[in-house]
C-alpha cells in the first residue's frame, strides 16, 4: 500500500491510501470526511480507521483534512472538498480507480460537508474558485453517518453552523444556505444515511428530515436508524473506544458492509 499526503491548497490536504495493484482489478474511490463540529478533524476514529475499512472492501481511500476552528468561512470547506474530488478524478490512472466510481463518506459535521458535496455541489462560489466541468466535484453517492443537517434550532447542532460561518450571530437566512434538507432536489447525489435514535449530540431528526427531503425529491436513498449508538461511534471497535468506552458499539460496524452493498446497487 502507498500512503501519501496530497496538498489541496494552503489550508487543506488529504491523506491517500492506495492499495497495491491486483492484476486488472479496478478500485472505486471514497473520500472520507471526519467530523469534529467544524472545530477539529477527528481523524483518529473517523479518518484512517475508516479508510482502512474501505480499502479492505475494494476501495482506494482519501481522508480529507479541511479548514476548522473558524479559520475559513463556509463554503470554503466545500471548495476544499471539491478540490479533493477533482484531484481524485484528475489522477484516476495514478490512483488505480474508476473516475466514475467516486463516493464520499462523512461523520457528524463531516457528514454535513459530505452532504454539501452531494447536495450543494453546484454552489457558484465553488466554480468561481475551481476551473472544472460542471458536476465534476459531485460524488456518485454519499454516505452520511450521524450527520449535522439542519439549522432548525429545535434539532440543529447550532455550534457546527456557528463554527462553519465563523460567527455566533449568523443570520437565519445565511444558515439556511447550508441547511441541507432545504436544498435537496433531483440533481442531488443518492444518499445512504445512518443514525442512532439515542444520539444526544446531533438529534436523529437530522437524518429523518434529510430522508424526507430525499423522498419528496424522488432521489434514491437508504436510511438506517438504530435504537442505540450515541454519537461518534465510527466503527464501534477498540479504536473508537479509546476515545470513550460508551462508543463501543460493535454491532453497528456492519454499516460498512451495508454501505458497500448500497453503492454496488446504484
Amino acid at each position: 500500500m502507498i500512503v501519501k499526503r496530497i496538498e489541496l491548497d494552503d489550508s487543506a490536504y488529504m491523506d491517500a491510501y492506495i492499495a497495491d495493484v491486483i492484476d486488472t482489478y479496478e478500485r472505486k474511490a471514497i473520500l472520507v470526511i471526519p467530523g469534529g463540529g467544524y472545530v477539529e478533524v477527528c481523524s483518529g476514529r473517523e479518518g484512517e480507521p475508516i479508510a482502512h475499512a474501505f480499502v479492505a472492501k475494494g476501495f482506494n481511500a482519501f481522508v480529507l483534512h479541511y479548514s476548522v476552528d473558524r479559520t475559513r468561512k463556509f463554503p470554503a470547506q466545500l471548495i476544499e472538498a471539491s478540490l479533493a474530488i477533482k484531484n481524485i478524478r484528475d489522477n484516476c490512472d495514478e490512483y488505480g480507480i474508476n473516475k466514475e466510481e467516486v463516493y464520499a463518506v462523512g461523520f457528524s459535521a463531516g457528514g454535513h460537508l459530505c452532504g454539501s458535496l452531494g447536495i450543494l455541489w453546484n454552489n457558484k462560489e465553488v466554480y468561481e474558485k475551481i476551473d472544472m466541468p460542471v458536476g465534476y466535484n459531485k460524488p456518485k453517492g454519499i454516505i452520511l453517518m450521524y450527520p449535522v443537517v439542519t439549522c432548525d434550532e429545535r434539532y440543529g447542532h447550532m455550534g457546527s453552523f456557528y463554527n462553519m460561518f465563523c460567527d455566533d450571530n449568523v443570520s437565519e437566512e445565511e444558515m439556511k444556505t447550508a441547511s441541507l434538507e432545504l436544498h435537496v432536489n433531483e440533481s442531488s447525489s443518492p444518499a445512504f444515511i445512518f443514525h442512532a435514535a439515542d444520539d444526544p449530540c446531533v438529534p436523529v431528526e437530522n437524518a429523518l428530515m434529510l430522508a424526507g427531503a430525499y423522498s419528496r425529491s424522488k432521489v434514491p436513498f437508504e436510511l438506517h436508524i438504530y435504537p442505540e449508538g450515541a454519537h461518534g461511534f465510527a466503527l464501534g471497535n477498540d479504536i473508537t473506544m479509546v476515545y470513550s468506552p460508551d462508543l463501543g458499539r460493535r454491532g453497528l460496524s456492519s454499516w460498512v458492509d451495508s454501505a458497500v452493498s448500497w453503492m454496488e446497487s446504484l
